[in-house]
């Protein structure tokens, strides 16, 4: 492909770009469209605009190296100056609460979760943005709403997903008598069992992992009926729902490889990649990196979404990326270009099909992206936006939501009932209490 140079009005009517087209796109094709882009825009960049962006540090380099020439195009095409920097999952909501109390340091953060709304007062209005992606790439999905709107606008354009789900070693799971992956919770209980028999055990986080924990945890919650908070914000933790998912929980933890007590975000990857771990829960990083570094362990392995809960309904807790920029940013408007920018399907689309899986866009134009069927094991990635809930459950989405699971309330009554520290009763009653003071404040 050579000599491509879009011109305003292609772009104006929607841009005649192909997907093959646009993921073979060199440097240059890719600033000639970006020129194209920033002059058809409705968004047009303060002088001199300087923007800090915070990210979380990738797990799938060729996204990372996506995003960045992405970030280029528009830097040389627009004159903004870009600023990217990486933390991991646990330090971001920290920096990022820093930044929004003080009023400075920071103009966006592609965060996690429910970021925004730790802040609402601080998130510019991104209504705009986010209006004009949904009409231009297939709407939102229900959970893509949920993550980005408070009180009726936008506070957060929600990128993508990282799907929280079943990374398992095939021939383990066949000799534990399990051909096909278990789609309710008995069998995936027993699943647990005959794998930590054959010596071949899984295991998923407990510790503080922002991801891993939070993901599997809420999701046994919900599938036995438990709910933190019911649709009136009213705490509900301490219910018999909740205790019968206690148990189950420690059933699965009873038949884990040691240590999950303490692991963080990337301490079942490192345990998977070894050989040590034979199932988890987790994005697709594992296979991305088994592919190239473990190529044994790549071709045993597949990905399945969490059983169904008691009523046979799949619920569950994925790790959302929604990007903000703060209320009190200089350059209002080149942020909104940017983030426009970013996610037009003829850049995005290349940069979900480098992140090989690891994102699934909460749009749903995208789900059509050759990336999900080009490899049956990344399918069950693509409809991780139908099977997402928020942290609030059926409850809308709110400031003390979002201040729960950034204070892992969920995951420590589970932690401090498996390992021994509290009791069923007790470890319901711990919850309760930090849920309420969340809630009242």
């Amino acid at each position: 492909m050579t000599g491509f140079t879009p011109d305003r009005r292609s772009l104006l009517k929607g841009g005649a770009i192909t997907l093959a087209a646009a993921a073979t796109m060199s440097a240059d094709q890719l600033l000639g469209y970006a020129k194209a882009w920033a002059q058809a825009s409705q968004w047009k960049p303060e002088a001199g605009a300087k923007i800090n962006l915070l990210r979380w540090k990738r797990f799938v380099e060729a996204e990372d190296v996506a995003f960045m020439k992405i970030v280029d195009a528009f830097q040389k095409a627009t004159g903004v100056t870009i600023t990217v920097s990486n933390e991991s999952y646990d330090d971001i909501q920290p920096k990022a609460s820093v930044a929004a109390n003080t009023g400075q340091g920071l103009d966006m953060v592609w965060g996690l979760y429910s970021l925004p709304f730790l802040f609402p007062t601080k998130c510019m209005d991104v209504s705009d943005v986010a209006d004009y992606l949904g009409k231009k790439n297939g709407g939102w999905a229900e959970s893509g709403k949920q993550y980005g709107m408070h009180n009726g606008k936008w506070i957060g354009v929600p990128v993508a997903a990282t799907g929280g789900l079943v990374n398992y070693r095939v021939a383990a799971a066949e000799k534990a008598g399990h051909k096909t992956f278990p789609n309710d919770l008995g069998g995936f209980q027993d699943l647990f069992k005959g794998m930590n028999k054959n010596g071949t055990p899984g295991g998923m986080a407990l510790g503080h992992a922002s991801g891993d924990a939070n993901g599997w945890v809420h999701w046994a919650l919900w599938a036995h009926g438990g709910k933190l908070i019911d649709k009136d914000n009213k705490v509900t933790i301490n219910s018999p729902e909740t205790a019968k998912s206690l148990e189950y929980v420690k059933s699965l933890y009873d038949n884990f490889i040691p240590g999950t007590a303490s692991w963080n975000d990337s301490s079942n990857n490192k345990a998977f990649l070894a050989g040590q771990l034979h199932l988890t829960t987790n994005g697709i990083s594992v296979y991305v990196t088994a592919k190239k570094e473990a190529p044994a362990i790549a071709e045993d392995m597949n990905h399945a979404h969490l059983p169904v809960g008691l009523d046979g309904k799949r619920r569950e807790l994925h790790l959302g990326f929604p990007i903000l920029i703060f209320s009190f940013t200089k350059f209002p408007q080149a942020c909104k270009a940017f983030t426009a920018f970013m996610m037009e399907p003829e850049q995005f689309n290349p940069w979900v099909e480098s992140a090989q899986g690891y994102l699934s866009p909460f749009q749903l134009a995208f789900e059509k992206n050759p990336i999900w069927t080009a490899d049956p094991k990344n399918t069950p990635y693509r409809d991780v936006a139908s099977t997402a809930m928020t942290p609030a459950g059926e409850a809308q989405m709110s400031e003390n939501a979002a201040a729960a699971i950034a204070d892992f309330v969920v995951v420590d009554m589970y932690a401090n009932y498996c390992t021994g520290r509290e009791d069923v009763k007790t470890a319901m009653s711990s919850a309760e209490r930090a849920a309420k003071r969340i809630f009242r404040a």
